[in-house]
């Protein structure tokens, strides 16, 4: 945040159409981050196009909702130029978003690029599988996955403002 007293951080989750995991994960981080008292400006973003200005898919909505989060205001969108600036850190759902994410960013781009489950030990690299072809339990599933990645990126977004604060 320019000239403000607090410091803020940017995440975007993104996924290929921003209907399922990207907004699972924005919605599972919002809480998460809000939870721990964590000053955070959260967003998801598709690479792909598919689905912009659709609201979440109906078992994304329901299976966030059954976990106490309600995603069903948010509308996809595709990842666009100035995400690389605005947000600090730009994390992926799979590494085809990854490198889909890396062939889009601007040479001077200040947003460093993960995956979600960079920050969980021992799981470096892992993908959370796209439910979208699934059923419920797959929704289920990736929800489970992406919390434990969630939960790691909160608690080394914590360590870095606490080192800012330092």
């Amino acid at each position: 945040m320019h000239g403000g007293i607090e410091h803020r951080f940017g995440v975007l989750f993104v996924c290929l159409g921003n209907i399922c995991r990207s907004p699972m994960a924005e919605g599972a981080f919002r809480a998460a981050a809000q939870q721990r008292g964590l000053a955070v400006d959260v967003d998801s973003a598709g690479t792909a196009s598919y689905h912009v200005g659709h609201q979440p898919d109906p078992r994304a909505i329901m299976v966030a909702r059954d976990n106490g989060i309600d995603i069903a205001g948010q509308s996809a969108r595709q990842l666009e130029r100035d995400d690389f600036y605005r947000f600090g850190h730009i994390i992926a759902l799979d590494r085809a978003n990854l490198e889909a994410v890396r062939l889009k960013a601007p040479r001077d781009a200040t947003a460093s690029l993960a995956m979600l489950l960079d920050a969980v030990e021992g799981r470096r690299g892992e993908p959370v599988a796209d439910p979208y072809y699934g059923d419920t339990a797959a929704f289920e599933a990736a929800w489970r996955v992406i919390n434990i990645g969630v939960n790691a990126w909160v608690e080394r977004l914590e360590r870095e403002a606490g080192a800012l604060r330092a």
